[in-house]
């Protein structure tokens, strides 16, 4: 099994949230990943979309709190963007370069993820097999972030690291872990 532990930094701006902390980790066993968000803090700071009985496929989930990665096939320009909501629904977009050619990846007609909230702890945690968008043998470089919408409406962008001069989850030189 290859496990990371990761910890979220917030992108440099105005309306950073204080006393906020998004860490967790991710895994690939096989052609199984695991990845597991916890966000810890004054939650009643955060907007946070209320859970449905019935996830769905949804667009515009960064619009509002929401939690990301992106998987890339090592040395291809080909990528996968993941948007879970603490809602329940999701998205998962393909890519063939940086920001071309996105489509929705329809080989993923759900994402079997759970979503526990507490006063001061959010946990996502979501278990996915890869057999339908790759092989067990191709190795991946993972990117993870967040999108954390304050109850005043500012957005603000986390991710593992920060590579341009604004928030951009997509940049390949912020894929750092390698599953």
């Amino acid at each position: 099994m290859n496990r990371h532990s990761f910890s979220l930094k917030p992108f440099p701006s105005a309306d950073l949230l204080s006393g906020i902390e998004i860490t967790g980790n991710i895994s690939r066993r096989c052609n199984t990943l695991e990845i597991i968000y916890e966000l810890f803090g004054t939650l009643a700071e955060i907007v946070i979309p209320a859970q449905t009985d019935v996830p769905e496929r949804r667009n515009g989930l960064w619009e509002e709190t929401c939690l990301e990665f992106f998987l890339g096939v090592k040395n291809s320009d080909q990528y996968w963007e993941f948007n879970l909501s603490p809602s329940g629904h999701w998205n998962v977009y393909r890519f063939k370069a940086y920001r071309r050619d996105m489509h929705e990846e329809h080989a993923l007609t759900s994402l079997p993820f759970t979503v526990l909230i507490r006063p001061e702890n959010l946990m996502l945690s979501l278990n996915l097999d890869l057999d339908k968008i790759i092989t067990a043998d191709q190795a991946l470089n993972v990117a993870v972030s967040a999108v954390i919408k304050s109850v005043n409406g500012k957005a603000t962008y986390w991710a593992l690291t920060h590579t341009g001069p604004q928030a951009d989850f997509h940049r390949r030189n912020s894929f750092i872990i390698e599953l």
